[in-house]
């Protein structure tokens, strides 16, 4: 995927952006007028005020921003929003707030990170035996202890 199509559907919406050279999840910005108070045990939805156009076979993934998530408790609701290649709507973000105490979103804070993802949706077919592996059945725990 060369290039990102994307709509402004708010006045103040600001772009998504890598913050570094290196990033690969663009950082998503607060396109609210006034700041939102996320209470303990809360979400909220915070419009992001842009859209975007994915090709076919690609999602979005929109993730926690690390110092929101470890810091302060403020993660995506959703764990990981998945935005489809033919959703065309504005991106939302529903923020849950784990902590103990209110956090506050201001105008244009960075709330979380998309990451643009080439994905595959293989067509399922039904069978009697599946290919066996060192691991097979082999659940949760069954590597070692961490």
């Amino acid at each position: 995927m060369e290039k990102l199509k994307l709509k402004l559907m708010r006045e103040n919406a600001i772009l998504p952006k890598l913050a570094t050279e290196g990033s690969v999840g663009y950082d998503i910005s607060a396109s609210i007028s006034e700041k939102i108070i996320i209470n303990p045990g809360e979400t909220k939805l915070i419009h992001s005020g842009f859209a975007l156009e994915l090709k076919r076979g690609y999602a979005a993934f929109i993730y926690a921003r690390s110092g929101l998530g470890v810091k302060h408790g403020i993660v995506p609701a959703n764990c990981v929003g998945v935005i489809d290649s033919d959703y065309r709507g504005e991106v939302m973000v529903g923020l849950q707030n784990h902590s103990e105490v209110a956090f506050t979103i201001n105008p244009f804070d960075r709330i979380a990170q998309m990451v643009i993802v080439k994905c595959e949706t293989p067509e399922i077919i039904i069978c009697q035996e599946l290919d066996e592996t060192k691991r097979s059945d082999g659940g949760f725990g069954s590597t070692g202890r961490f």
